[in-house]
């Protein structure tokens, strides 16, 4: 409250600076109110009433603002104040001072205070305190309420010793701050809840390097105020304090419009009578009051303390504060606050200074968004707070810039979900991107990424992550091997080649054979024989079917009884040979991966492949720098692309990458998500394991920290991105939230194919040669059993059962010798006995015996 002196030395600067404004008043009574007892105050009150006063402008304190108030509601007389707000129902109270709590509360948001102390002494620090501890009941601040107006130096000092100790350094003052001398250490955060924060002196506190925070409502740039000031000094230099003197000059003013208004439309306001007088027996309310309360309540003017408007209960609104803070060159303006776009930070600092006064005390807000694996909650989250909540790449990475720059910092989930883009309608950026540029966060901490319309807005860090935009489609449904799958190794062609040159080589083994003369021999003579004579018939073992077995047997790698003689024929040899030996080792070579490898054949393998098809559907993030890709290329290619995804119906487009994933796996192979070739690669290791990437990326980029235009942190984030780059910590975070913490085995997803142990449907195939070469072999027997036992029968002049019962029971009796290599030698029996009849077994078993 202003002395009464003092009120009365800003009516005579009015009557100087203001007399254009004083000129549409009949008159005008000035009053010292000095503290004298509330009985006499009444009594100079009601004596200017009975002067016949229209309005009423001074300042009240707690001990008479209810009588002042009371008065004034009673004889319908207005009362225009710049002392602090109050809460009443009075509506011919006309407060020219702007409420200050919901301002404090943005400021504290910004913040990101959860735990500070309020240090009160003033009559306005009741109801500011009021509505910060109703905010702290709803977002579970810890709030420490100190009152310090008759606290002694030794308490005070007490207060702070206690502090430190608890090492609280975030504190609210609504006292005066000389008390704060000394109290300046670098490990303070003052918040000053006044309206002058240019009038007050922080020498002492500037020295100690303590961070400061204020409120200004005087714009003192604008020249109209310098103007006043300077009319202000010429009469006296001594006081010229904001913003009561400049709140005192707009209420003259708000007076001078409002009847100015009232004389243009030619309302009587005229007193009459006793009307409006509290000594008149009983006191009469004044008629016309409550139309100089109307008037007053619609002026609408630009004054020194802004824009000036009243609400029904007489309360400004639609103002503006300017949000200051101490740095070692001075004040500086780093945000506005207004009822409209509450606090907006415009903190705009020179580019290559190095301006980091009071980094490692402030608490900045970092602005992330939930998407695994970067930013996710702890499963039990809900019994923890703070930054506590949230683990993640991110969450750890941001912990790390924390620790290298030296700032406390507090994770806080961007509103609206979204990266950052810029609405073409309203030309306003959402997500993490907007929360820079308009001032709600100083730091983003995400998979952002770089790009140029970003850039021009805000700033970024070096990459902390490398990638590209890729495709994710749902896993393809794992081919099932053929029975005959242990042929792929080698093509189908290659093949017939195989059969044809077996059948060549054997050809012509067969004729060199037959026209070399050294594959030609006599038979040879039994021991103890004749010796051959030079008309002895010869032969050759390489008949045609002899000359297929050799080749087979070479193919097989098994060989055979018999070789090649002549020349010619072991060339025809050596080279089949040679081409057994390359077609097995490549063919061994390949049948290992083609029958322990699993094949999935995917629909879509490039862009290409999307581009030029439109059953399978495809999009990407909306609002994210994946979308403005394709929307800003020209490659032919990925222009067909966004044309087909903006035409889409039903859209293709999806609010959020979870919400994109679970539309691939659902889609059943008909929706092709795309996405930063990171998060498809974490995805792809996460049960049910049923996404893969497909082929390259289609650009290159990097997700980079981002900081507001300007901001002192950029350079100490970027140094410590480097830092963290070269110590290997970035490459270490990634391979532990991508692949040591997967689901989906070792081997990933990034293949097709995949390593697995051979099943039964892998080698069926063998099995099945081999039942049925097994069958072949019997069938065969079977004929040559017949073949042999008709010949005989009619040899024998048999019929060909009995033929073939003689013929069974002589080999399963094993009537005969074992020769070399188990062949059977029969006895050289008499020719006339060979004529005979087949004879029983019992017969044929004594004959042998006897031939013996």
């Amino acid at each position: 409250m202003l002395s009464g002196h003092r009120f009365k030395v800003k009516l005579l600067e009015l009557e100087v600076c203001c007399s254009s404004l004083l000129g549409s008043f009949t008159d005008s009574y000035k009053c010292c109110l000095t503290r004298t007892p509330l009985f006499l105050l009444s009594l100079t009150v009601c004596s200017q009433f009975s002067k016949g006063v229209y309005a009423i402008i001074g300042l009240y304190d707690r001990k008479t603002v209810n009588m002042l108030t009371s008065f004034c509601g009673a004889l319908h007389v207005c009362f225009i104040t710049p002392s602090f707000p109050i809460e009443t129902a009075n509506q011919f109270v006309i407060q020219l001072r702007p409420e200050l709590q919901d301002a404090l509360v943005g400021v504290i948001e910004h913040y990101g205070w959860t735990k500070f102390v309020y240090m009160y002494s003033s009559d306005s620090g009741l109801s500011v305190l009021q509505k910060v501890l109703d905010t702290a009941a709803e977002r579970d601040w810890l709030v420490t309420s100190v009152n310090v107006e008759t606290m002694t130096e030794a308490s005070f000092l007490k207060v702070f010793q206690d502090l430190d100790k608890r090492k609280e350094g975030q504190i609210i003052i609504d006292c005066e701050t000389e008390r704060l001398t000394g109290k300046n250490a670098k490990s303070y955060h003052y918040i000053l809840a006044n309206l002058g924060f240019l009038d007050i002196d922080l020498t002492d506190l500037r020295k100690g390097g303590a961070n400061i925070t204020g409120f200004q409502l005087v714009n003192n740039s604008d020249p109209t105020v310098s103007r006043v000031v300077q009319q202000w000094m010429e009469f006296d230099n001594k006081d010229t304090k904001m913003p009561k003197s400049a709140l005192t000059y707009d209420g003259v003013k708000v007076m001078s419009t409002a009847f100015q208004n009232l004389r243009r439309q030619r309302i009587d306001i005229s007193r009459r009578g006793n009307a409006g007088e509290c000594l008149a027996n009983p006191p009469a309310p004044w008629g016309q009051g409550i139309d100089i309360q109307r008037a007053l309540q619609q002026v609408r003017i630009d004054g020194l303390t802004g824009h000036i408007q009243f609400n029904e209960k007489g309360r400004r609104t639609n103002y503006t504060v300017s949000i200051m803070e101490l740095a070692p060159s001075g004040p500086k303006k780093v945000g506005y606050w207004n009822e409209e776009e509450k606090y907006v930070n415009t903190a705009v600092f020179v580019r290559g200074s190095n301006d980091t006064y009071g980094l490692q005390n402030r608490t900045y807000i970092v602005t992330t968004i939930l998407e695994s694996p970067y930013v996710m909650l702890k499963k039990n989250h809900e019994q923890l707070v703070g930054n506590d909540k949230y683990e993640g790449y991110i969450v750890e990475l941001a912990a790390e810039i924390a620790k290298h720059v030296g700032y406390q910092y507090k994770l806080k989930l961007v509103s609206d979900g979204k990266y950052g883009a810029r609405d073409p309608e309203i030309k306003m950026w959402n997500g993490m991107v907007g929360e820079l540029v308009y001032g709600k966060a100083d730091v983003a901490v995400a998979p952002l990424t770089i790009t140029l319309v970003r850039e021009e807005v805000i700033d970024f860090s070096k990459p902390f992550m490398s990638l590209g935009i890729s495709i994710m489609i749902k896993k393809p449904t794992k081919s099932k091997p053929g029975v005959f799958s242990f042929l792929d190794p080698l093509a189908y062609e290659i093949w017939m080649c195989i059969v044809f040159a077996y059948i060549g080589v054997s050809v012509v083994l067969f004729l060199v054979s037959r026209f070399s003369p050294y594959e030609w021999h006599a038979e040879d003579y039994e021991e103890g024989g004749e010796p051959q004579s030079p008309t002895q018939e010869q032969s050759n073992e390489f008949g045609i079917f002899n000359s297929l077995w050799f080749s087979l047997g070479a193919f097989m790698q098994q060989g055979c009884d018999i070789s090649p003689r002549s020349l010619s024929g072991r060339i025809v040899g050596g080279v089949w040979w040679f081409f057994t030996l390359i077609i097995i080792s490549s063919y061994t070579a390949n049948l290992a991966a083609f029958l322990t490898v699993e094949r999935m054949v995917s629909p879509i393998e490039s862009a290409e492949d999307l581009a030029k098809q439109t059953e399978i559907a495809y999009g990407t993030l909306d609002a994210g720098s994946t979308k403005e890709f394709f929307r800003r290329s020209k490659i032919a290619v990925f222009e067909k692309m966004w044309s087909y995804m903006k035409a889409a119906d039903p859209s293709v487009f999806v609010r959020t990458t979870d919400e994109g994933v679970v539309r691939v796996r659902k889609s059943k192979g008909k929706y092709a998500y795309l996405l930063e070739s990171t998060m498809n690669e974490y995805i792809e290791q996460r049960k049910p394991c049923d996404t893969m990437k497909v082929g390259g990326n289609l650009d290159s980029k990097g997700y980079g920290i981002a900081t507001p235009k300007g901001s002192p942190l950029r350079n100490p984030v970027n140094l410590a991105v480097l830092k963290l780059n070269e110590q290997g910590l970035l490459d270490k975070l990634k391979n532990k939230w991508w692949y040591d913490k997967g689901e989906c085995g070792s081997g990933g997803g990034d293949s097709k194919d995949k390593t697995s142990a051979l099943s039964l449907s892998n080698v069926a195939g063998v099995f099945y040669i081999l039942i049925g070469g097994l069958g072949l072999a019997m069938l065969v027997a079977l004929v040559e059993f017949c073949y042999k036992s008709r010949t005989e029968s009619r040899r024998m002049k048999q019929s060909i059962n009995d033929a073939m019962r003689c013929s069974t029971l002589t080999r399963m009796s094993g009537n005969g010798s074992s020769g070399e290599n188990g062949r059977i030698l029969t006895h050289d029996f008499p020719k006339t006995v060979q004529t005979l009849p087949c004879m029983s077994h019992t017969a044929s078993m004594g004959l042998g015996a006897s031939g013996m």
